[in-house]
C-alpha cells in the first residue's frame, strides 16, 4: 500500500476528531515508529510503499477512539529525553518541562551536592531530567502507585540515571528517614471535578484520575500535605516548586504564606497562565 494512500486514509478517518496538523502529527508518528519512515523521506519520494499495514490502521482505529498517540505506541519525549508511558502514568506536558527548566535554571550554578525529592513522579520525568541535567545531585522520587512507580524505574534505567524510588503516600507520610532535601519539586493532582467538562475524551478517558483530579471542595489538598511536609523536610534555604491549577495562583500564594514560606514567586507559563510557584524554607 502507498503511505500517500494511508496518509489520505487518516484524513478521511480522523479530521472529524482533529486538526488536520494533527492528523498529519500522528500519522508521521506512526510511520517513523512502525516503519522508520522520515517526514523527510516521504516528502521527497511520494511512491514509498509498505507491505503490512496491520499496526498502523490498529493505530488508526484506536486514534478514533481517543486513545492518545503516546499510549498507542508506548513513548513520548520530554525535556529532549525518552520516556516510556502507558495507563499507569500521565503524558508529560510542555508545561511541566517549563517547571523543570525553573529549576534547573536555579541551581545549574550550584556547586555544593544537593538532595532533590520529586513528590508523585508518574513516569519519573521531572525527577529524571533533574538528574540529567543538574550535576553533583541526588535524586529521590515517590508515589503512591506501585505501577506508576515501575514505569518510573524502567525511564530512569533508559536514560542512565541513578533515582532512589520510594513507594509513599504524601497525604501520610510525615517523614523520609532523616533526610533533608535542597529541592523539593511536584506536579499533584490540582484539576477540579468541576472541570472536567473543559478536557478533551481522550485525557478525560484515558489517563488515570489518581494523577489528575481532586474534590471540588478541597483543590488544595495535596499542596497542603506537601507544603507541610516540606516545612520537616527542606534543609534551611531549601525551595519547594509547584506545579498548579492555572485558576489558582493567588490561593497558592495565600497557603504558602500560611506554610510560612519566603520569597514566595509565581511564574507564568508561554500561554501567560499561572501555572508555577516556589517557596523557600527559612528557619
Amino acid at each position: 500500500m502507498k503511505i500517500k494512500e494511508l496518509q489520505n486514509t487518516f484524513h478521511e478517518q480522523l479530521d472529524a476528531f482533529y486538526e488536520k496538523e494533527e492528523v498529519d502529527s500522528f500519522f508521521f508518528m506512526l510511520i517513523a515508529h512502525y516503519y522508520e519512515i522520515a517526514r523527510i523521506q516521504l516528502a521527497m519520494d511520494t511512491d514509498l510503499v509498505i507491505s503490512n499495514s496491520k499496526k498502523i490502521i490498529e493505530a488508526l482505529e484506536l486514534l478514533k477512539r481517543q486513545k492518545p498517540i503516546q499510549y498507542i505506541i508506548g513513548e513520548t519525549e520530554f525535556y529532549g529525553l525518552e520516556f516510556k508511558v502507558n495507563e499507569h502514568v500521565l503524558i508529560p506536558r510542555p508545561e511541566t518541562e517549563e517547571l523543570v527548566s525553573w529549576v534547573i535554571s536555579e541551581f545549574n550554578t550550584k556547586k555544593k551536592p544537593l538532595r532533590i525529592l520529586d513528590i508523585g513522579t508518574g513516569s519519573g520525568c521531572i525527577a529524571i531530567s533533574l538528574a540529567k541535567n543538574l550535576r553533583n545531585v541526588k535524586v529521590y522520587a515517590l508515589d503512591v502507585s506501585k505501577e506508576a512507580l515501575k514505569v518510573a524505574k524502567g525511564n530512569a534505567e533508559l536514560n542512565a540515571v541513578d533515582i532512589e524510588f520510594l513507594e509513599l503516600d504524601v497525604l501520610e507520610t510525615k517523614r523520609i528517614r532523616d533526610l533533608e532535601f535542597d529541592i523539593i519539586v511536584s506536579n499533584p493532582p490540582y484539576v477540579r471535578e468541576k472541570e472536567k467538562e473543559k478536557m478533551r475524551p481522550n485525557v478525560l478517558d484515558n489517563e488515570p484520575h489518581l494523577a489528575l483530579f481532586v474534590k471540588d471542595e478541597n483543590p488544595l489538598l495535596f499542596y497542603n500535605a506537601i507544603a507541610q511536609f516540606a516545612n520537616q523536610n527542606l534543609a534551611n534555604k531549601g525551595v519547594l516548586f509547584f506545579e498548579i491549577n492555572e485558576f489558582l495562583g493567588g490561593n497558592m500564594i495565600n497557603l504558602l504564606n500560611k506554610n510560612h514560606f519566603k520569597s514566595i514567586e509565581l511564574k507564568q507559563d508561554i500561554f501567560k497562565k499561572d501555572r508555577m510557584i516556589k517557596g523557600v524554607k527559612v528557619l
